[in-house]
């Protein structure tokens, strides 16, 4: 993102440069100019340059499109999985709740051992979905972090390539 803004104020700054350039340019009729050849010459190498700063243009936009599409499937998904967490959460703490009602009432003679044992068997198979859940949780966030490495890693070559071409 930083690089799409820093290309950006590049172009920017530049197509700035050029247009002082050409309000401070007296208006000369083309005769008073030169050599036609040169003019014809210099006009093409203009229309060369806008033409590439559209297409730089348009690459900008693509990108940020591309960016917002990527940081917005991110957010649904991490917003996805905390909503299945928190009710991952929930669930497993009633199952402990009324685990602890079942062995209460158990050491009050009033409950049957099998519904005590069947609840625990739930309660530990919410703590393992629970311990895949979190397991899930980590995934993305080690995914997220990686996809910031490569581009912090990425982002010297280009930025090297950007400074060659501009000398």
């Amino acid at each position: 993102m930083s690089q799409i803004n820093e290309l950006q104020a590049r172009i920017t700054a530049a197509l700035d440069r050029i247009a002082q350039g050409l309000e401070g340019r007296p208006v000369a009729a083309p005769e008073a100019v030169g050599d036609p050849e040169e003019v014809t010459r210099l006009r093409g190498q203009l229309e060369e340059e806008q033409l590439a700063n559209a297409q730089l243009q348009e690459r900008i936009k693509a990108l940020h499109a591309k960016l917002d599409a990527v940081e917005g499937a991110q957010a649904e998904s991490l917003r996805k999985l905390d909503a299945d967490l928190q009710a991952l959460r929930k669930a497993n703490q009633q199952l402990r709740d009324n685990n602890q009602a079942l062995r209460d009432a158990q050491a009050a003679g009033v409950a049957e051992p099998h519904l005590i044992n069947k609840a625990m068997m739930a309660e530990l198979e919410g703590l393992r979905a629970a311990r895949g859940a979190d397991r899930g949780e980590v995934e993305a966030v080690l995914a997220a972090l990686g996809q910031v490495i490569a581009e912090a890693g990425t982002a010297p070559e280009q930025t090297e390539k950007t400074e060659t071409s501009d000398a």
